[in-house]
């Protein structure tokens, strides 16, 4: 499809544990086009987190196509795979995996370690990332320091700092209290509708969903459902710092 970023084709996923086979994931099918906002939803072991880990490349599929960027990941080496994670890829996790005895703006540089970015331009661009989610005045706070939300932003702007084409956000909200996750949402709505970022989000909760302009809904490992929805909140509607 053209101006696909994800293009997948009966993607399935398999775990064997010992004669026992299990398939998490199988039969998807589905393109996201460059700047869409596309939300996974489903039960717990629905295989939604098995299809975005597959998706972020974080995990191999055991079957089916996966077209990534134009390109057979099959055709990738590891080496190769690894620098797309690093330069075309943000993740944003439930449980943040920020550093815990590490300021901010350590946190946020992290991912220039591995980038073709000289060393001179990592603290301009890690300050830059920070200060798009409001949080510059945290800049040499440590997570123990801050609230979930600020914990969540720190997140944002470190899956921020390389550019990446994509980001996924593995239920960004899941920890957070209802203000909290509000304003994480509005952040990554406005990025993919200012910024023009294409978004895949997964989560269990309608309203955070509803942010998306595109719900897949899975059951038992596979989508029984992919539908557009209207916008749950207006795109222009800021967070409260």
């Amino acid at each position: 499809m053209p101006n696909s970023v994800i293009d997948v084709k009966n993607l399935a996923k398999a775990y064997h544990d010992g004669q026992t086979e299990t398939l998490a994931l199988q039969k998807a099918t589905f393109s996201v086009k460059k700047g869409e906002f596309v939300a996974i939803m489903g039960p717990s072991g629905s295989g939604k987190s098995t299809l975005l880990h597959v998706l972020g490349l974080l995990d191999e599929p055991t079957g089916g196509e996966y077209i990534f960027a134009g390109k057979n990941i099959s055709e990738y080496g590891g080496d190769e795979l690894a620098k797309l994670r690093n330069q075309k890829i943000g993740f944003i996790f439930q449980m943040f995996n920020l550093l815990p005895r590490t300021s901010v703006l350590e946190n946020v540089k992290l991912p220039l370690l591995y980038s073709n970015v000289p060393e001179s331009e990592w603290d301009k661009k890690a300050r830059e990332a920070i200060d798009s989610v409001g949080l510059s005045h945290r800049l040499y706070h440590e997570p123990s320091e801050l609230s979930g939300g600020e914990r969540q932003r720190v997140a944002i702007a470190r899956a921020l700092v390389n550019d990446p084409e994509i980001i996924f956000a593995d239920e960004p909200t899941g920890n957070l209290d209802s203000k909290s996750g509000k304003n994480v949402m509005s952040i990554i709505q406005n990025l993919n509708v200012k910024q023009g970022k294409t978004i895949v989000l997964i989560t269990h909760e309608t309203a955070t969903a509803e942010h998306a302009e595109r719900i897949l809904h899975m059951i038992d490992g596979e989508i029984d459902n992919d539908r557009k929805v209207e916008r749950r909140r207006s795109a222009e509607e800021e967070f409260v710092k």
